[in-house]
C-alpha cells in the first residue's frame, strides 16, 4: 500500500506560482522523512480536477494554487481530509493561507502575502498532519 498521508495540490497549467507549490511539494516528498506522503496534482481545468476541487468544500477559487492534506482511513483504504484544529487561529507560520475546515492552504494574493507558499509553510502543514 502507498502512503499514509495524500497531499492534494491544486493548480492550472497556466499558473506560474502552481508550478512552484508543485516543486516544493515533489522538492520535499523526495527526502527519506516524507515516504509516508504521497502526491496528487489535480488541475482544477479539467473535469477531474474540478471535481476534486468542489468536493474539497473548503478552498476558495481566487486562491489557487492550494492543497489540502488527507490521511488513509485504515478500515477502507480511502484518503480523507483531516480536519483542522484550531480554526480561525492566528498562526505566526500560516498567517492568512491555512484553511478553515480541513488541514491545508491556499494562496494569499492579500497585501501581507506574496502568492507563493512558502517551503516553511508547506513543511509545517505536513508535520502538523502526523500530529493530527
Amino acid at each position: 500500500m502507498a502512503g499514509q498521508y495524500r497531499v492534494r495540490v491544486f493548480g492550472k497549467q497556466s499558473c506560474d506560482k502552481c508550478a512552484v507549490l508543485n516543486q516544493r511539494v515533489d522538492k520535499l516528498l523526495q527526502q527519506a522523512e516524507w515516504a509516508d506522503f504521497e502526491k496528487q496534482y489535480l488541475d482544477v481545468e479539467t473535469e477531474e480536477g474540478l471535481v476534486a476541487f468542489a468536493q474539497a468544500e473548503c478552498i476558495n477559487p481566487q486562491r489557487i494554487p492550494a492543497m489540502l492534506v488527507e490521511r488513509r482511513n485504515p478500515g477502507t483504504g480511502l484518503f480523507e481530509p483531516l480536519p483542522n484544529r484550531a480554526p480561525g487561529r492566528p498562526d505566526p507560520v500560516y498567517r492568512k493561507c491555512k484553511l478553515y475546515q480541513y488541514l491545508g492552504v491556499q494562496t494569499d494574493y492579500s497585501d501581507t502575502g506574496r502568492g507563493v507558499l512558502s517551503p516553511k509553510v508547506i513543511r509545517t502543514c505536513l508535520e502538523e498532519a502526523r500530529d493530527n
